[in-house]
């Protein structure tokens, strides 16, 4: 009995010196920053097999990673102040180990250039977050107001609860908390209307429009202290004599610019007019409604140097309210019971 527990335990004694003898492969070594010092920290690791195995260097440097049998690996070494590093790995055996020491070179980031360049004549620079709008665009929306509202409308955070005004609120604010600025001239609520209440013309003549941004939040300290928006609008400086001219149904349009031999002084003018009295009249309620809009712009400009400058911003406007409902014919209900309802004014 004893010669047998004698040779169980020879046999165990073998087993576990051959497993010892048996170690997996491993690399080793230094890991030094550029000056020759030891580099603590660095992320030593590989992938197999869809496994990632890693380790990090202590603070004299030295790591050691195990590696798979009979494997080809890449063993990357990384440290977030230095450039990434690798070592190709042929298959090793049993107990046999790598020694590899290596500096890092510090990492060196290359950022793309600046360009700083104006933005137009007058050195502007639009801060970021301003929706530029090409006058243009503002041309082509339709509506029973025409003019840049329209477009601001349409923007994100922007709400308009009624069709027959250019009032609008943005992010919830009212509307007395949004800045209109013409020329760097802020214009106090245009038209004093209340909220809902129909009005005339946009202030803002598009045919002498040269550019417009609009800020729906984060816009700069120079605007004032307003919670909600900027509407920023700069009118044309003339070159040179232009004019141009615009009809329709609702009404029309002349503008007129120039500008000094001496090209010192410059001037824009516009006159609108505006009747929508065949749009209203084509809806289901008879009015004898005859809304008359008209104003007249204007932006004179003397150039006294390359750095001084004086400026005109004029408006004068006429908006005639005549309404009056005479009849109104409506029908609802369901074809089994339909029903019409007549409302007469006398």
């Amino acid at each position: 009995m004893r010669t047998i527990n004698k040779l169980t335990t020879i046999l165990l004694l073998f087993f576990c010196c051959a497993a010892m003898a048996q170690k997996k492969p491993f690399i080793y070594g230094l890991t030094l920053d550029e000056n020759k010092q030891p580099l603590e920290g660095v992320l030593v690791f590989y992938e197999a097999g869809g496994t990632k195995v890693q380790t990090t260097s202590d603070r004299t440097g030295f790591y050691k990673l195990e590696l798979p049998l009979m494997q080809e690996v890449t063993v990357w070494f990384s440290h977030v102040s230095f450039d990434l590093l690798f070592a190709e790995v042929k298959k090793m055996h049993y107990g046999e180990s790598l020694e590899f020491d290596f500096a890092f070179k510090q990492k060196v980031y290359v950022l793309k250039g600046v360009d700083i360049v104006k933005d137009n004549e007058e050195g502007r620079r639009r801060a970021e977050g301003a929706i530029q709008i090409p006058p243009e665009v503002i041309k082509d929306i339709p509506g029973l107001n025409p003019g840049v509202e329209n477009i601001l409308k349409l923007s994100l955070g922007v709400n308009a609860s009624n069709e027959m005004s250019t009032q609008y609120s943005v992010r919830g604010g009212n509307y007395d908390e949004n800045l209109v600025y013409v020329n760097d001239v802020e214009i106090y609520r245009p038209f004093l209307v209340r909220s809902g209440q129909q009005e005339g013309l946009s202030f803002t003549n598009t045919n002498m429009v040269k550019n417009v941004d609009f800020y729906a939040g984060g816009f700069q300290s120079r605007f004032g202290d307003k919670m909600s928006s900027v509407l920023d609008i700069k009118y044309r400086k003339p070159q040179a004599f232009g004019a141009a001219f615009d009809a329709s149904f609702l009404g029309g349009s002349l503008t007129l610019e120039n500008v000094s031999k001496n090209k010192k002084w410059s001037g824009i003018i516009g006159g609108r007019y505006r009747n929508n009295s065949l749009l209203v009249n084509s809806q289901q309620t008879e009015t004898n409604y005859k809304p008359i809009f008209v104003d007249l712009q204007t932006s004179v400009t003397y150039q006294a140097n390359s750095r001084l400058s004086f400026n005109f911003l004029g408006n004068i406007s006429q908006n005639n309210y005549d309404y009056q409902p005479l009849y109104r014919k409506t029908k609802f209900g369901n074809i089994s019971d339909p029903i019409d309802l007549q409302i007469f004014n006398k």
